[in-house]
């Protein structure tokens, strides 16, 4: 398996060697592409006082995934983040913080939801995405809640510029089955609209680490995708983007099936899930580029775990105002918002439905004061009904001292406005009692962000981007789960304290003329949390990670070599007691990929390949991660007059059944095959 692997990574440079396979092209420059997501105004990348990273299609291909969330997992700095043995609940992390701190856009146009970074990134057919843009560090200034730890901005396709039919369909060895659908047509002159399927279909129970649970959850999950552009006789924008999407998602002992669902005979963790969202933008009739932005989101979750049942809606309605105006050496942006949101559940902690409002005013100023400095300023002010007054504002300084350099240092706060019932899975499944302290008030952070950007040209050996960043978040009033107090609880409260979070990052994108890309980064991540005057490590924060993304193009041979992968170091995990004789601490782990891409035939591409090459698990080391799997309804768990599990000859290490000791894919390796095919 060792000289095969080996082989594999060798061949892009023996056939390298080969003179006559040397092919010299133009080497595209990412730096000078348009992007939107920093400022909410089209600047090139290069010129952007604010950093953003661009992820393009042909990275998504590399390693292709049923969802853009999996798709994610080979960038720096980002980490999809497995919350659940059971049900496989996830999210996005950034820069070590949790998905809920991070907000996900379509098209500019915000999800302002609580699950945005869970369902908003699943379900958007791979053949309508242009590009995705990050930001990484506090955006509240301009995108408001949720906007703390950066920024996911996917950006569809324009409708006259993709083929009139695409389809990406795939399976694995695991059958998993997944099919991408995409469509163009018009509707006369006026009217130009683009349609996507996604269907994902998992019906395959595998338990290889013989616990008696299903390693991943099974699943069926539906997507309808529709972007709609109005071409106006004055040529400003207007666009309405519509997604509907359905899962229906189990997970649980190897003899559950539907007929068990919500009894206490056998487990399982059951959830359906109904999501609408309709979002537009529409460029004002007027002399100046002034703007209206909306989003409606419809929520339904039913779920149960074991015989435990969370029924939950939420309703968000947002609109928006912005005007975009440019003086001498002023880049000029004013903008008011409001957020309607509606949640209610069938847990204790909300015994009345949630109506809350948001209102908001924000402006930025991006001044250029020479062709090398600039600096913008920014601040928003936002009111919520239920909190009153908050307010954020933004600075950013650049200095470009040469056309290849630039040098920018950001400073930033943000809030979020905590819904804890849909974001935190760990409170819903498992045995843990839910305990809500006091009355949760928003959470605020502050932001600082130093980067370096270098574009060296090597002449014949093509462009190498080199990038450099270091950031420290500080935040007060954060949302803490404790699982220390009391193994048998998690406890929510402000923390009385502060957490803070140092990091390091590089990465390199070096393009090649002869056919060789190769994307690497690495980043380096210092968290503390204090807690009543005690200092700690946060559960699920890593201490590194290292992320590649390697491409090699043969076009004598019509084929392409991809290799990814990334490497994650240890972090803290949620141990029930003294005696949980699991790891306090994960061992380093790594994902990696390799992919065939066959390109010889007319609008035709066959790919294959292999997930998870090492075989990977989170069982490594662990003589179980699901806790007393052999009897998840605690039916011979003894207690003490606390409430404690002690310790018993059926119970030697007095546990209770919890499936949170979760933190990377339980799926191991797999082999695929898939084709792309379109028609122009």
């Amino acid at each position: 398996m060792k000289k095969y692997i080996t082989a594999l990574l060798l061949l892009p440079f023996l056939v390298l060697s080969q003179k006559n396979d040397t092919i010299t092209k133009e080497v595209p420059n990412q730096l000078d592409e348009v992007v939107i997501s920093g400022t909410l105004k089209a600047v090139k990348r290069l010129e952007n006082p604010v950093p953003v990273e661009v992820i393009t299609t042909t990275f998504l291909k590399q390693n292709p995934t049923s969802n853009v969330l999996d798709a994610l997992q080979n960038v720096n700095g980002l980490r999809p983040q497995n919350n659940c043995n059971v049900c496989g609940t996830g999210d996005i992390r950034i820069n070590g913080l949790d998905g809920p701190y991070t907000m996900v856009t379509i098209d500019g146009m915000p999800i302002v939801s609580a699950l945005g970074t869970v369902y908003g990134l699943s379900g958007i057919p791979n053949s309508m995405i242009k590009r995705i843009e990050v930001v990484k560090g506090a955006a509240s200034s301009l995108y408001g809640s949720e906007a703390v730890g950066g920024l996911i901005n996917i950006i569809t396709k324009k409708t006259r510029t993709v083929p009139l039919f695409t389809a990406d369909i795939f399976s694995t060895s695991w059958l998993e089955n997944n099919v991408d659908l995409g469509y163009k047509t018009s509707f006369g002159k006026k009217v130009d609209a683009l349609f996507g399927v996604n269907y994902f279909s998992y019906k395959n129970p595998i338990d290889n680490n013989n616990d008696n649970f299903t390693d991943i959850a099974l699943q069926d999950r539906v997507s309808f995708f529709s972007k709609w552009t109005i071409n106006r006789k004055s040529g400003k924008e207007f666009n309405i983007v519509s997604r509907y999407l359905y899962e229906d998602r189990w997970g649980g002992e190897m003899q559950w099936n539907k007929s068990f669902r919500g009894g206490n005979q056998v487990y399982g963790e059951s959830i359906y899930t109904s999501r609408y969202e309709l979002l537009g933008k529409y460029q004002l009739p007027i002399a100046e580029k002034m703007y209206l932005q909306f989003s409606l989101i419809s929520h339904d979750q039913n779920s149960v775990y074991g015989n435990s049942s969370f029924i939950a809606n939420q309703k968000i309605g947002f609109g928006q105002f912005l005007w975009d105006k440019n003086l001498k050496n002023h880049s000029l942006l004013f903008g008011s918002a409001f957020r309607y949101q509606f949640y209610n559940d069938n847990t204790p902690a909300t015994a009345t439905s949630d109506h809350s409002k948001i209102y908001s005013l924000f402006v930025q100023d991006d001044i250029k004061f020479s062709e090398k400095t600039g600096l913008l300023l920014g601040s928003r002010y936002d009111y919520n009904s239920a909190h009153g007054s908050i307010f954020t504002p933004r600075v950013a300084f650049k200095w470009k001292p040469t056309n290849d350099d630039i040098l920018r240092l950001n400073f930033g706060t943000g809030f979020r406005v905590v819904n804890l019932f849909t974001e935190d899975h760990q409170a819903l499944s498992g045995a843990r009692e839910v305990v809500l302290v006091d009355n949760l008030e928003p959470e605020t952070s502050c932001n600082v962000n130093l980067n370096y950007l270098k574009k060296y040209k090597l002449e014949n050996l093509g462009i190498l981007n080199l990038e450099m960043s270091s950031w420290y978040t500080y935040f007060t009033n954060r949302i803490f789960a404790n699982y220390d107090l009391n193994p048998n609880q998690i406890v929510y409260d402000n923390l009385n304290g502060y957490s803070k979070i140092f990091g390091l990052s590089i990465n390199a994108d070096w393009i090649m003329p002869f056919g060789l890309k190769a994307t690497v980064g690495a980043s380096y991540f210092d968290p503390l949390t204090q807690q009543d005057g005690v200092s700690f490590v946060p559960l699920f924060t890593e201490k590194y990670s290292f992320n590649w993304a390697i491409n090699y193009e043969i076009p004598k041979w019509h084929l392409s070599f991809d290799y990814t992968g990334n490497l994650t170091g240890a972090m803290r995990l949620p141990l029930l007691s003294e005696l949980d004789p699991r790891r306090e601490y994960s061992q380093a782990f790594s994902i990696q990929n390799i992919q065939f891409t066959y390109k010889k035939f007319h609008n035709l591409e066959i790919y294959s390949g292999i997930k998870n090459l090492f075989n990977w698990t989170p069982n490594r080391g662990n003589p179980f991660l699901i806790a007393r799997a052999n009897d998840p309804f605690d039916q011979n768990v003894q207690f003490n007059s606390n409430g404690n599990a002690i310790p018993t000859p059926d119970n030697p290490y007095g546990l209770t059944f919890d499936p949170t000791y979760a933190y990377g894919p339980n799926q191991g390796i797999r082999f695929f095959l898939g084709l792309r095919y379109h028609i122009d």
